[in-house]
C-alpha cells in the first residue's frame, strides 16, 4: 500500500529533520519521530525512504546507556594512613569516616535493549520503592500507527493502545509509591531526545547550524519541560544542550520549569533527575551578559530589568531556598542545588559533579579550582541574605551530613570573595560550637571534633580562618588534648589541619611541642597523615626542624647510638623501626642481618619528602650513600620511592650528585628499562652537568638494542640524542655544553 506523504514531502522532511530535527510539515508527525525505520517497535511506514527515514526510528523503550548520575551525597569516606605495620604494635590505618555514606551514589540503570527499557530505581529512589519501567515491545505493521506501551498514570499496568494495523501493545508496569502518578515522556519522545543527544555528541562544524538545532529542539521543549526534566534521557539531554542555549533560552526554561508562581522548582530540585538540570541551568549564568540587550526586552519583573529573564529566576529561587531552608539542606539532591546556587551568587563556579564523578577517590587537601565570572548586583545581597538564612539553621548544618557542605560551600566562596563574610561566618559557627553545653571542664568542640559531619565544618573553618581565632581555638579548646585529638580515627584529620594553618603563626612551637611527645604513640595508631603534615609545617618554620628529627629518630629507635643514624632512610621509607628493620629473632638472640631495601609505603615516600625540604639534609644524604647499587635501584623504580630518589639528587650539589651518581653506576639500563625509573632518570640528566652525562651516555650505548626495544627505554634514548652521542660524539658534546651554560644563565636569573 502506498505511502500517505507525497514524495516531495517526504524529502523535505528529511532534510529540515537532518538540519535540527523539526519537522516542517506538522501532518507527517509519525513519520518524522516514530514511524518507519530499524527501532524496536516499527510503528509504521516503509524501511526506505531516503536517509533521514532510517535514521528516525530507533523506537523506544530503553533509556540511554549505563550512565552513572547522580549523587554521591555529601561525606565521602575518609582514609586514614596506611599504617604501621610492625615496632610498635599498632592498629593498621585506614578507618573510614563517615561509616554511614551519607546518601551514598544512586545508581539508574538505562541500558537500551530493543524496544525494552528497563529502568531501575537505584536503592529505593526518593520517591516510594524502586521504579520498574518497561517500555512497549513496539508495534508491528501498519502505517503511521504509535508504539504500544503508553503507561497509565496508577499502579501501571495498563496496557498500551492499538493503533494502526496489527499492532501489537506492550505492558508498562510501574513500581508503587509516591512517584507512580507523575507524567512520563512518551516511547516516541524519549526515541526523539535520544537522537538529540547522539547530535550533539557529533558537534557541530558551524555556529549558525548549532544555534538552528538548538532552536528546534527547544521548540519541542516547550510546553513539557517539566516532564523532560524528569526523565533519564530528558535530563541528560537538556543538561547537554543548555551550555549551547542562550541565557535567555535558558531563563525560559528555567521559567517554564518554575511554573506560575516559581514554587515548582522545588519539587524538580528534590527529583534525581530534575535536579541535575536545575544546576545545568544554574551553572550558565556564567554566561549572562551574553545577548543582555535581548534579556531586557523579555524582562517581566524589576529585578530582570537589568539583566533579563535569567536572573530573574535565580533569583526567584534563592527566595525558594531561603523560604524552605532547612528542607533544602537536607534533601539529597536538593542540597546540591543549592551548594551551586551559593557558587552562582559568589560569582565563582566549581567543576560540575558530572566532570568529577568518575575521577576516583577525591585528594581531601586539594582545594576544587574555582572559576569567577562577574555576577550582577543583585546576587551580591541575595548572597548575604542565604547566609543569613543557613546560620539561622546552624543546628541543621553542624549536625546533618548533607547541610554540613552546603555552609561550607558558603565559607569556601566567600573567603574566595567576600572575606569580610567569610570572617563573620567563621565567628558565628565557633560561637555557636562553643557556647553549648558540655560535660564540667571538657570543652564541647571536642565533642564536635570526633563527628564525622561536624568535624569536616570545624576543618573548613580551620583553613580559611585569620591567625587570631587559631590562636584562641588552641588556647582555650585544643591545649592539652592534641594527642588524643591526633590518635582519633576522625580528629586526627583536623588536627592535620590545624597543624598546616598555624604553620606560620607564633603558636606554632607549642602545637609542636604538644605533638612532638605523643610521636611514637600517634605513629603507632598508624595515623600517618599527622605525621608528615608536622613533619611539612616544619618545614616552613626553620626553629623546629632539628628537634622534628631527633624526635623522629626516637620514634624509629635509632637514635642511639650514633652509628644507627646512617640508617634511618630505610626505616622512614619503609615506617619500621630498627629492631624490626634490621633483627631477625633467631635461637640464639638477635642477630643484626643486612636486608635489601623493601615495603616501601606511601606515607614513608612523604615523610622523606618532606624531610629533603629541611635546611640541614646531611642525615638524609649520608644515609642514602649507605645504601647498595640495588637497594638504590630498588628505591629509583619503586612507585613511590622513585620520588624520594628524585628529590635528594636533583637537590643536591654537582659534587653531592656525583656521590650518589657513582652508586648508581651500572644500574642505569635497568632504571631506564622502568616505568618510574625512565622517569628519575630524565629528571637526574636534566639536573646533571656534561661530564655526568656523558658517563650515563656511556652505560646507556652499550645496551642499545635492549634500550631501543623497551617501551620506556625508547623514549630514553630519543631525548638523551644517544644516537648522535654513538655517531658524532663532538657535535653532541658541544651541544650538550650549550644546554648547560643556558640552564646556569637561567638559574642565576631566577635565584
Amino acid at each position: 500500500m502506498k505511502e500517505p506523504v507525497l514524495m516531495a514531502e517526504r524529502e523535505e522532511n528529511n532534510q529540515w529533520r537532518d538540519r535540527g530535527l523539526k519537522r516542517k510539515f506538522p501532518g507527517n508527525q509519525e513519520w518524522m519521530r516514530g514511524g518507519g525505520g530499524r527501532g524496536g517497535g516499527r510503528g509504521g511506514g516503509e524501511r526506505g525512504g531516503g536517509r533521514g527515514w532510517r535514521r528516525g526510528g530507533r523506537g523506544g523503550g530503553g533509556r540511554g546507556g549505563g550512565e552513572e548520575r547522580f549523587g554521591k551525597g555529601s561525606g565521602e569516606g575518609r582514609r586514614g594512613g596506611l599504617g604501621v605495620r610492625r615496632g610498635w604494635g599498632g592498629r593498621r590505618g585506614g578507618e573510614e569516616r563517615d561509616g554511614k555514606g551519607n546518601g551514598g551514589g544512586r545508581r539508574e540503570g538505562l541500558g537500551e535493549q530493543g524496544g525494552r527499557g528497563g529502568r531501575g530505581g537505584g536503592e529505593g529512589g526518593d520517591k516510594g520503592g524502586g521504579e520498574g519501567r518497561r517500555g512497549g515491545v513496539g508495534g508491528r505493521g501498519g502505517w503511521g500507527g504509535r508504539r504500544g506501551g503508553e503507561e497509565r498514570d496508577g499502579k501501571g499496568n495498563g496496557e498500551g493502545g492499538r493503533e494502526g494495523l496489527d499492532e501489537q501493545g506492550g505492558r508498562g508496569t510501574r513500581g508503587g509509591g509516591e512517584g507512580g502518578d507523575r507524567k512520563r515522556l512518551d516511547a516516541l519522545s524519549v526515541g526523539y531526545f535520544r537522537r538529540v543527544r547522539e547530535r550533539l555528541d557529533e558537534g557541530f562544524p558551524e555556529d549558525e547550524e548549532k544555534v538552528l538545532f538548538v532552536e528546534n529542539v527547544l521548540a519541542e521543549v516547550k510546553g513539557q519541560a517539566a516532564v523532560l526534566a524528569l526523565d533519564v534521557t530528558g535530563s541528560v539531554t537538556l543538561q547537554r544542550l543548555l551550555p549551547l542555549a542562550s541565557p535567555s533560552q535558558v531563563g525560559e526554561v528555567l521559567a517554564e520549569l518554575g511554573g506560575e508562581s516559581g514554587s515548582d522548582l522545588k519539587m524538580i530540585s528534590y527529583d534525581k533527575c530534575g535536579g541535575h538540570v536545575v544546576e545545568s541551568a544554574l551553572r550558565q549564568v556564567s554566561r549572562w551578559r551574553e545577548n543582555s540587550s535581548l534579556e531586557e526586552k523579555a524582562a517581566t519583573t524589576e529585578e530582570a530589568e537589568d539583566c533579563g529573564i535569567l536572573e530573574s529566576q535565580v533569583l526567584c529561587l534563592c527566595s525558594l531556598v531561603k523560604e524552605h531552608c532547612a528542607e533544602f539542606i537536607r534533601h539529597t539532591h536538593g542540597s546540591h542545588v543549592v551548594r551551586t546556587l551559593i557558587q552562582v551568587l559568589a560569582g565563582c563556579l566549581g567543576p560540575a559533579r558530572t566532570d568529577t564523578a568518575h575521577t576516583g577517590v577525591r585528594n581531601r587537601t586539594v582545594t576544587p579550582q574555582l572559576t569567577n565570572f562577574e555576577a550582577p548586583t543583585s546576587f551580591w545581597w541575595e548572597l548575604k541574605y542565604l547566609s543569613n538564612s543557613l546560620m539561622e539553621n546552624i543546628n541543621v548544618c553542624v549536625t546533618d551530613a548533607l547541610a554540613s557542605p552546603v555552609l561550607q560551600t558558603m565559607l569556601t566562596v566567600c573567603h574566595r570573595n567576600r572575606p569580610k563574610l567569610c570572617k563573620q561566618l567563621n565567628k558565628g559557627i565557633m560561637g555557636y560550637l562553643t557556647s553549648l553545653s558540655s560535660a564540667p571542664g571538657v570543652s564541647p568542640l571536642l565533642v564536635f571534633m570526633k563527628d564525622p559531619a561536624s568535624s569536616r565544618l570545624i576543618e573548613t573553618v580551620i583553613q580559611l580562618s585569620h591567625k587570631a581565632l587559631l590562636r584562641d581555638l588552641y588556647k582555650n579548646h585544643l591545649q592539652g588534648h592534641l594527642i588524643n585529638l591526633a590518635i582519633h580515627p576522625i580528629a586526627n584529620f583536623l588536627i592535620q589541619r590545624f597543624t598546616a594553618a598555624t604553620a606560620n603563626c607564633k603558636v606554632f612551637p607549642k602545637v609542636f611541642d604538644e605533638l612532638a611527645q605523643g610521636l611514637e604513640a600517634i605513629l603507632a595508631e598508624g595515623n600517618m597523615g599527622v605525621i608528615v603534615q608536622l613533619t611539612d609545617s616544619c618545614a616552613e618554620h626553620d626553629g623546629k626542624q632539628k628537634a622534628m628529627m631527633q624526635h623522629l629518630l626516637s620514634a624509629f629507635h635509632c637514635a642511639e647510638p650514633a652509628s644507627r643514624h646512617t640508617e634511618c632512610l630505610p626505616l622512614f621509607l619503609s615506617l619500621l623501626t630498627h629492631e624490626v628493620y634490621y633483627t631477625s629473632q633467631t635461637a640464639e638472640g638477635d642477630t643484626p642481618t643486612e636486608r635489601p631495601l623493601s615495603s616501601i609505603c606511601y606515607h614513608g615516600s612523604r615523610l622523606v619528602q618532606s624531610l629533603a625540604k629541611f635546611k640541614d639534609r646531611s642525615l638524609l644524604l649520608s644515609s642514602m650513600r649507605s645504601l647498595t647499587p640495588a637497594d638504590l635501584l630498588i628505591l629509583g623504580t619503586d612507585q613511590t620511592g622513585s620520588h624520594v630518589l628524585q628529590l635528594l639528587v636533583t637537590s643536591s650539589s654537582d659534587k653531592g650528585r656525583g656521590k650518589i651518581l657513582r652508586r648508581l653506576e651500572g644500574q642505569y639500563v635497568q632504571m631506564a628499562c622502568s616505568r618510574y625509573g625512565s622517569r628519575v632518570l630524565e629528571a637526574i640528566w636534566n639536573s646533571a652537568n656534561v661530564p655526568q652525562r656523558k658517563n650515563i651516555a656511556k652505560e646507556l650505548v652499550s645496551s642499545e638494542t635492549q634500550l631501543r626495544s623497551n617501551q620506556f627505554a625508547r623514549h630514553v634514548w630519543a631525548k638523551f640524542a644517544l644516537s648522535h652521542f654513538v655517531k658524532r660524539r663532538t657535535q653532541w658534546q658541544e651541544v650538550q655544553m650549550g644546554e648547560s651554560k643556558k640552564r646556569k644563565l637561567f638559574s642565576d636569573i631566577l635565584d
